[in-house]
């Protein structure tokens, strides 16, 4: 084989290897802005996380069951007004919200919510009342 030719396969493959290392450095910068992007993703996923658990643990105080969200209070605001007890559905209304069946299973989980933290009764089930105080 003849050396000009020799050259010229090297010349050719250095080329080749040149162009597929640029192919390469271009996914690289691609893949590292994809890396770069679900980091700050991440990042934010694990503080929303910590700040709903935070939210959640001081929700309810221990010494006394008080609600804290403004959600819970405007249901135990309406609940003050009925000593007999209401349905969720019935909540919603009062509340001046759309009783679309969403928002009634919204309000119910609240309730139960409620209910498991001794604040409201559910007798019979399905109607919500204020527990009374003992005095």
């Amino acid at each position: 084989m003849h050396l000009d030719t020799i050259l010229g396969l090297i010349t050719d493959r250095e080329t080749a290897a040149a162009q597929k290392l640029d192919q390469l450095r271009v996914q690289i910068a691609a893949l590292t802005q994809q890396a770069t992007r679900l980091d700050a993703e991440l990042a934010d996923l694990a503080t929303t996380r910590v700040t709903l658990r935070t939210l959640a643990a001081t929700e309810f105080t221990a010494e006394e069951p008080t609600v804290i969200s403004s959600a819970y209070q405007q249901i135990l605001t309406v609940l003050r007004t009925t000593p007999g007890g209401m349905r969720a559905k019935d909540i919603c209304l009062a509340l001046d919200i759309e009783p679309l069946p969403k928002h009634v299973e919204g309000a119910r989980a609240k309730l139960k919510r409620m209910v498991s933290k001794a604040i409201l009764t559910e007798e019979p089930p399905g109607v919500f009342a204020l527990i009374e105080k003992r005095t």
